[in-house]
């Protein structure tokens, strides 16, 4: 069963990620789009569940799977955005999933003596194989070939967290993370997902990725 966005977010990651994986240093390399390919494939360590079944962020890692990067993005993106939400919500959270996934398997990590890029838990982003949905397909189709990245194009981590249902979310727009229910709440008001990703991402910009064409 999917995730309620008030209780429990991939948004609530990087608290979590903090306790227990190696932090990236502030020197870390940085790579630009057009310098860099865009993924093929993204390493997923993938835990042991809980005893209700679903993914633990503390669970020992059983193995580390080798999964396409379109289909890792989109068996994420329904599992972190409701489907049913407005297609612009959508297409903001598929940018979202997207980069994060690609900033990350630009900076793996080893943990436990497996090294992968991302974890199937909210340790990261919530990844269920074969989860996809047509409405999050459709929004990670028509974002494809779009990125959203610094100034410079250097490829940096979309963080985003749940929010507050009905509420614009003021305060992640300062701290630089985009609100599920924020996106939510201005794409029912007609915000377009470029205007969302602005809202909260400041001092950011939407490129076009070099030879790469929509899903």
């Amino acid at each position: 069963m999917r995730r309620t966005l008030t209780r429990t977010s991939a948004a609530l990651t990087i608290s979590t990620l903090a306790c227990f994986l190696p932090i990236q240093p502030a020197s870390a390399q940085t790579y630009i789009i057009g310098s860099t390919g865009f993924p093929s494939t993204i390493r997923v360590a993938i835990r042991q569940n809980n005893i209700f079944g679903e993914p633990d962020p503390r669970g020992p890692i059983i193995y580390v799977s080798n999964v396409n990067f379109d289909q890792y993005c989109r068996d994420v993106l329904p599992n972190e955005w409701y489907p049913t939400w407005p297609l612009a919500s959508l297409e903001a959270g598929a940018i979202a999933v997207k980069m994060f996934g690609w900033y990350h398997h630009l900076h793996p990590v080893t943990v436990g003596g497996f090294t992968f890029d991302v974890d199937n838990t909210v340790n990261f982003q919530l990844y269920r194989a074969q989860s996809d949905q047509d409405q999050t397909n459709q929004a990670y189709q028509n974002t494809r070939n779009l990125a959203y990245v610094m100034p410079d194009k250097v490829i940096f981590e979309l963080n985003y967290r749940a929010g507050y249902e009905n509420n614009p979310n003021w305060q992640y727009r300062n701290a630089q993370k985009m609100s599920q229910w924020g996106s939510q709440y201005w794409a029912a008001l007609g915000r377009t997902p470029l205007q969302i990703l602005e809202f909260y991402y400041v001092n950011r910009m939407l490129v076009t990725i070099p030879g790469i064409g929509k899903g």
